[in-house]
């Protein structure tokens, strides 16, 4: 699934404050990513807008940034520019990394954001996972964030408008998510994402997309992650909570 086309322009508007810069990203993930070597190898496999690639390039990493949205590997190779960082930019989805990568492993392997779940069920996550975990080095991690789709299920459809103002890029918009859930976790779900940007005139300019997502429950992603060969060494996932990390690391590697 590519998606993200309409929305790539808008995306800041979606982003919390504290990871607005390359530099703020990479705090977020400061105690996965402070225990990689100097000019260590690492992938970022749904880069979006480039600040977390960016980051860890600036830090002096070795940095491959990926994505399936064209207009996001667009945005990520203008933001490195404008940086004046080197990293490589693909434009590739997760079943296709092994194929541009396989020779270069990785320290650390990242898929933020929430990303997997536009992966196609489970066939379609279990071959993203596969290839995430083929690209690291014995040793190596992976780093996932997901929400906790328990609490998005629970409940139910709905539309949420999002409870203040955003202002980004000297303009103020609202946020609106559509969810639309179906009966039975393995079906195809929708979200459509809409940024209500208003002029200083009282105008509205409106830029939506519909997405598609599956989501999973977090015992199913363990089980997945085991059946591609990674243990997890660390998470964080309460089901009070909105969203967790997990990291896991190659099972041979596990200590």
């Amino acid at each position: 699934m590519s998606g993200y086309a309409a929305l790539t322009e808008v995306y800041e508007w979606l982003m919390s404050d504290a990871k607005l810069t390359p530099a703020g990203s990479v705090a977020a993930f400061s105690e996965v990513v402070r225990p990689v070597a100097a000019h260590g190898r690492v992938l970022d496999c749904s880069c979006g807008t480039g600040q977390l690639a960016v980051g860890l390039a600036e830090l002096g990493l070795d940095v491959v940034a990926s994505d399936a949205s064209p207009g996001m590997v667009h945005r990520t190779r203008e933001l490195a520019a404008e940086r004046g960082v080197s990293l490589q930019v693909l434009r590739a989805p997760w079943s296709e990394l092994p194929a541009h990568l396989d020779s270069s492993p990785f320290d650390l392997v990242m898929c933020v954001g929430n990303s997997l779940a536009h992966a196609e069920g489970e066939s379609g996550r279990l071959t993203a996972l596969a290839a995430m975990s083929g690209l690291l080095k014995p040793g190596g991690r992976l780093v996932l964030t997901s929400r906790t789709w328990e609490l998005v299920r629970a409940r139910g459809s709905r539309v949420d408008v999002r409870d203040r103002v955003i202002r980004r890029k000297g303009r103020d918009g609202v946020v609106i998510y559509h969810w639309e859930l179906e009966p039975l976790w393995e079906d195809e779900h929708h979200l459509e994402i809409a940024v209500a940007l208003l002029d200083a005139d009282g105008s509205v300019q409106t830029c939506s997309e519909r997405l598609s997502f599956w989501p999973f429950r977090y015992e199913q992603l363990v089980a997945e992650l085991e059946g591609v060969g990674l243990t997890v060494d660390a998470t964080t996932f309460n089901p009070e909570a909105e969203e967790y990390r997990v990291v896991a690391r190659p099972a041979e590697a596990h200590s």
